[in-house]
């Protein structure tokens, strides 16, 4: 019997019965469910004190008896934590981690200090949902079970074939970590993007930190994924994502792909922060492979 385990790194959980249905959702799936101490816990805005949150990462993370280990949501507080984390303890033990949003901060910790490939995909919120999106579920299972995955989608962008590492995840989360031993340094790599509730302005100016720090310079593909809802501001006159990508189609020489269907949405990929990878586009339609080992 499979096993997973849901830990919270970050926030803490405004509805812990979100953890009830995601454990019934895995359960009738056959699967042992174990949930950390501290998803039912609160410090200040975070899942509990800064030890309490690293201690059972770090304890899920390396527990044998777990296939997959789970971030419970996001919000904010993994930052506070990369310091204190024993990435090759995790890499060693070669459970498969999956989270999104802050927990981008762990998922390319962990390929800097110990090349671990992680997962950017479904929390516990997109299972505990009152109906769990077919396509994330189908895909989720379908990058658990095997090392090689291929999956299509609908693209917006020039015609390319490239190869490289697959890395990324929420924008504000790899901005932040420029400039420290967190970010990874790839080179030819395919990075994939995405936001919430951000103005357009404010993603492009995030999109041209990394520009000016030569992230973006060093990629073979940019990938973006779902910014919506991007929030309108009052003397944006036409500004939007469409200027955005636009415009950052004139600052590098990569192909910018949209359409990746990944994000703060109900529909999203489960996709391997550090896998090789290959980006394939023609006629509106890009179909993305990628092999863990």
């Amino acid at each position: 019997m499979p096993a997973v385990g849901f830990v919270a790194p970050s926030g803490f959980l405004p509805d812990p019965t979100v953890l009830d249905r995601a454990a019934s959702f895995f359960a009738a799936r056959n699967w042992r469910v174990q949930t950390a101490e501290n998803c039912w816990s609160r410090h200040e805005r975070f899942a509990g004190s800064d030890e309490l949150r690293v201690n059972e990462l770090q304890a899920f993370c390396t527990d044998r008896s777990l296939d997959v280990v789970i971030a419970a949501r996001g919000g904010y507080g993994l930052s506070r934590l990369l310091d204190r984390i024993d990435y090759a303890a995790i890499r060693k033990a070669g459970r498969r981690i999956v989270g999104y949003s802050d927990f981008t901060a762990f998922n390319l910790a962990y390929l800097s200090q110990a090349g671990g490939v992680s997962f950017q995909g479904p929390s516990a919120g997109d299972f505990g949902a009152a109906t769990p999106d077919a396509f994330t579920v189908e895909h989720f299972f379908a990058a658990m079970a095997g090392d090689d995955c291929e999956v299509e989608f609908a693209a917006g962008g020039p015609a390319c074939h490239v190869k490289g590492a697959l890395w990324g995840g929420n924008l504000a989360m790899v901005s932040a970590l420029v400039g420290t031993p967190h970010m990874p340094r790839v080179r030819g790599g395919i990075l994939f993007l995405e936001d919430v509730n951000e103005p357009a302005y404010k993603v492009e100016r995030m999109l041209l930190q990394l520009l000016h720090a030569g992230v973006l310079r060093r990629c073979r593909a940019l990938v973006l994924g779902s910014f919506d809802p991007v929030v309108p501001m009052p003397n944006d006159n036409g500004f939007s994502m469409d200027s955005v990508v636009a415009f950052l189609r004139t600052c590098i020489e990569a192909p910018v792909i949209t359409g990746l269907p990944f994000g703060h949405v109900a529909r999203k990929l489960t996709l391997p922060v550090g896998a090789r990878a290959e980006l394939a586009v023609k006629e509106s339609t890009a179909t993305l492979a990628w092999r863990l080992k």
